[in-house]
């Protein structure tokens, strides 16, 4: 909620048109990413006459300070309800920034990508305020994506698979 939401809105704004229709997937309790979203999209139609974007729902996989063991189970039933979603939308590209929705989507994707039923791309940007350490999407995620974005030098250096391309939020 929030931050991320932000950040990755940021990134969305540099992509072309060609990046449609854009699916978006929100923690089931999320509503001021809704709106944000939906500002996002209705200023980027002012440019983009032919832009698409659908919104989609999935149980929240962690609260802000729910016990380890307890994420466990939560984090589980958001994959075993990502994987009919991401089976639906195939996606060509998963592009994330950390919030823990993006881990059952991840997954998922991967899932199907080892099952032969639909390789998607998953590229990783790790937010912006990580940077000495990485984040727990981003620890879980670094093994699954394609590319693993860092916005510091010094993760590069501790994650040699990561990518520094500088600030990009």
């Amino acid at each position: 909620t929030g931050g991320h939401t932000t950040e990755i809105l940021r990134l969305l704004s540099c992509l072309s048109e060609s990046y449609s229709p854009r699916h978006y997937v929100l923690a089931d309790s999320d509503k001021m990413s809704e709106a944000k979203i939906h500002s996002f999209e209705q200023k980027r139609a002012e440019t983009f006459s032919k832009s698409q974007f659908t919104l989609d729902r999935i149980p929240r996989s962690r609260e802000v300070r729910q016990s380890w063991i307890s994420s466990v189970v939560t984090t589980l039933y958001s994959i075993l309800y990502s994987l009919p979603l991401t089976y639906k939308r195939k996606p060509d590209l998963i592009l994330c920034n950390g919030p823990g929705t993006c881990v059952p989507v991840c997954l998922s994707a991967f899932l199907l990508g080892l099952l032969r039923i639909k390789r998607t791309i998953i590229v990783y940007v790790e937010s912006i305020c990580r940077v000495e350490t990485l984040s727990l999407s981003g620890k879980i995620l670094y093994y699954f994506s394609d590319y693993f974005i860092v916005q510091w030098p010094d993760l590069k250096k501790k994650y040699p698979k990561s990518v520094y391309l500088g600030r990009v939020v």
